[in-house]
């Protein structure tokens, strides 16, 4: 039977790395009845969590997605990793989602990763509610989140719930349920049910004070949303519930405003509100803009797709799971229906695809009973059957294309060189590289014919742990493992106005061409090369005009002065140029381009560039200075220091040279007390040395 689309939420839990996403998505599934046992991270029995690396670690690596049904509400739920090194994981799941839970731990507020994730969701528009998990922690501190999470994210949190206590059960006022401020109720979860069972009841007269105080802010959100609203407050009214509620709804598809719950998953307490709040206040895909997108065939015109089932088919590839039996494609439908052995089109490979099986998804597999003959608009699926597309394609009806927006990933920051232990194992290695690279838009692997090693990349020494671990273990492969490297960039220090020039003789044809250009860095020397064509219009005929202008965007694309390094942070302007009757043919230009190309690197003066990572570290005051002294001698500069309950927190910008083994280092520094995070910040020029003895 067809679902309606009205009752559909596509939605990620999205955090920093330990906040509790996994354990929210376990007892989501326990109370919806999905399962009947909740999962344990620390036991490895996780639905979402179910890679031998993740159930090792305790850590989620891979998106998964997992359905469930709640209060008529049809839910597609993403679980995401909070690890910094496995963010593409996080971009790809809210490009296709509508909707997002944020997740917090009460006791660490808002790390740095949160900001990574919450950044993200702005970026791709996604309204959002908020979970402060953890509330039976010690150390928690519901008021202090509230408090983080307009300053240092922009947001405007409003609770629809306050926490009865907080803390563990041995404190004074522990944590044991939540205050309803919508319905004013007290809500009490049974443990015996693990939270099946909740008890509401009348709010407590030791807590009514609270509770009337923040029930008044939260109705000073809903009259700025709602003007009726605000009339009956002014006139000492009641506001009816639903009201309250289609406010709340309003601001947060708006964006303009974030509901709070609060709760601890692991006990299973406050989960089901916050299930009600996925329904009540998150958007389905009607309540989301059309999807824009072009004509692949002319490129400037603008097309889009309602959310309707009767508009032409349009979806995009999010994630590609390789299998033997055929690599799994999971696909959000923005648009129409996709039916079982049918044909769409690839507009980004120029390919027709086949459609010949489609399957709901479980986890990150294909759920054994959810083969299906049809999927409609607002469906996340797996589909078998495409060979072409790769991740952020779009697929669409063979007679009525569009292209959608593609997804846009973060630049590998470190590598490492491999090479099979005998040539037997080249060509397994060589196939499994290509499919962990089809699977991972942020692993690249490029093989050196000339030394006989391949050397991969990724975002980070975990990531490239995990890589490592699945060719030995997953595999099978022997291959030999060499010392990881960061990825360095090239750039300019300075300005140059420089003269390419072609003068030869090839054969009996005298070639000429002259072309002038000015080199300039960029303020931010992380953007890619920028390439501006000046010429003066009647300058050149139109094919030798673009022959020129695409040599120059070849050769930046080609790497930098120093050491072949990716090219950033540079703007060439091509301002006049010079032809002679004869021979001053396309590859005339493209020579003198090339020329000029070189000479402007070189007169500008090539700067070698090495990223920065954001650091922070959260710690007891007694390990301050000896952390602090460690990170001054990675040369890392300390951009501030704060305190969060009884820990310090430093955040620091540290060359990521210098950061091999560094959450070890920080364990050992404070006897296993603090924790470290780490983010791509940046890059900035590298010590003269480096550039000075540099070599591959």
């Amino acid at each position: 039977m067809a679902q309606d689309i009205n009752q559909i939420r596509n939605i990620g839990i999205i955090a920093h790395i330990d906040a509790g996403k996994t354990t929210v998505t376990e007892r989501m599934l326990y109370l919806s009845g999905e399962k009947h046992r909740v999962g344990r991270v620390d036991h490895g029995t996780t639905d979402t969590d179910d890679d031998p690396e993740e159930q090792e670690r305790g850590i989620t690596i891979f998106s998964a997605c997992v359905k469930y049904q709640w209060k008529g509400f049809n839910i597609n739920l993403l679980d995401t990793p909070g690890h910094v090194d496995f963010t593409a994981e996080v971009e790809r799941c809210l490009r296709v989602l509508d909707g997002a839970v944020v997740v917090f731990s009460a006791r660490e507020g808002v790390e740095a990763q949160s900001e990574t994730v919450w950044r993200q969701a702005d970026r791709y528009e996604v309204p959002r509610i908020v979970f402060i998990n953890k509330m039976d922690r010690e150390g928690a501190d519901f008021q202090s989140v509230i408090d983080d999470i307009g300053p240092r994210l922009g947001g405007r949190p409003v609770p629809v719930e306050l926490p009865v206590g907080q803390g563990p059960p041995h404190v004074a006022d522990p944590f044991r349920g939540t205050i309803d401020l919508v319905r004013n109720k007290m809500r009490q979860f049974d443990p015996e049910t693990e939270g099946k069972n909740v008890t509401e009841t009348e709010i407590p007269d030791e807590f009514a004070d609270d509770a009337a105080l923040w029930r008044e802010q939260l109705l000073e959100a809903v009259c700025e949303i709602d003007e009726e609203a605000m009339a009956l407050v002014m006139e000492d009214k009641p506001v009816p519930e639903e009201m309250v509620i289609a406010a709340i709804r309003k601001g947060t598809l708006e964006r303009t405003i974030q509901p709070v719950f609060c709760g601890s998953a692991l006990h299973g307490i406050g989960v089901q509100p916050l299930m009600s709040g996925v329904g009540d206040y998150l958007p389905s895909p009607l309540d989301r803009p059309p999807v824009q997108g072009v004509d692949p065939k002319k490129r400037d015109k603008t097309l889009s797709r309602q959310p309707d089932p009767k508009e032409p088919f349009c979806g995009l590839v999010f994630k590609i799971l390789p299998a033997k039996t055929g690599d799994n494609y999971w696909i959000r439908v923005y648009s129409g229906e996709l039916k079982q052995n049918s044909r769409v089109y690839c507009p980004n490979r120029d390919k027709k695809e086949n459609v010949a099986q489609l399957w709901q998804i479980h986890a990150s597999k294909k759920d054994r009973d959810g083969q299906t003959d049809t999927v409609t608009t607002g469906d996340i699926c797996c589909v078998i059957g495409p060979r072409f597309a790769i991740t952020g394609d779009t697929v669409c009806d063979v007679k009525e294309n569009i292209e959608l927006p593609s997804i846009k990933f973060a630049d590998t920051v470190l590598s490492m060189a491999i090479e099979p232990e005998s040539t037997a194992d080249r060509k397994k290695l060589d196939e499994t590289l290509d499919m962990l690279r089809r699977q991972d838009p942020t692993f690249q692997a490029v093989e050196n014919e000339d030394i006989g090693q391949t050397l991969i990349s990724g975002m980070g020494e975990l990531h490239l742990e995990v890589i490592q671990h699945r060719l030995t273990r997953d595999f099978g492969l022997n291959v030999k493992f060499y010392k990881p490297r960061v990825n360095y960039r090239e750039t300019i220090g300075g300005t140059a106005s420089v003269v390419g020039q072609c003068n030869r003789q090839i054969g009996d044809k005298q070639m000429f061409a002259r072309i002038n250009a000015t080199f300039s860095p960029l303020d931010d020397a992380s953007k890619p090369v920028i390439v501006f064509d000046r010429l003066p219009p009647d300058c050149l005929p139109n094919d030798v005009r673009t022959a020129a202008i695409e040599e120059f965007r070849q050769r930046a694309e080609g790497g930098g002065f120093i050491a072949g390094f990716p090219l950033s942070g540079v703007k060439i302007e091509v301002t006049d140029a010079e032809m002679a009757e004869e021979g001053s043919d396309e590859v005339a230009f493209r020579i003198a381009a090339g020329d000029a190309f070189d000479k402007g690197l070189e007169q500008a003066g090539p700067v070698l560039l090495e990223p920065v990572m954001k650091v922070e570290v959260t710690t007891p005051e007694d390990y301050m200075g000896e952390l602090v002294g460690d990170l001054q001698q990675r040369r890392a500069i300390v951009a501030g220091t704060e305190q969060r309950g009884a820990m310090t927190v430093i955040t620091a910008h540290a060359p990521l040279k210098e950061m091999f083994g560094y959450s070890s280092a920080v364990r050992s520094l404070s006897q296993g007390r603090a924790g470290s995070s780490m983010e791509p910040l940046g890059y900035q020029p590298a010590p003269k040395e480096d550039a000075e003895t540099f070599s591959y």
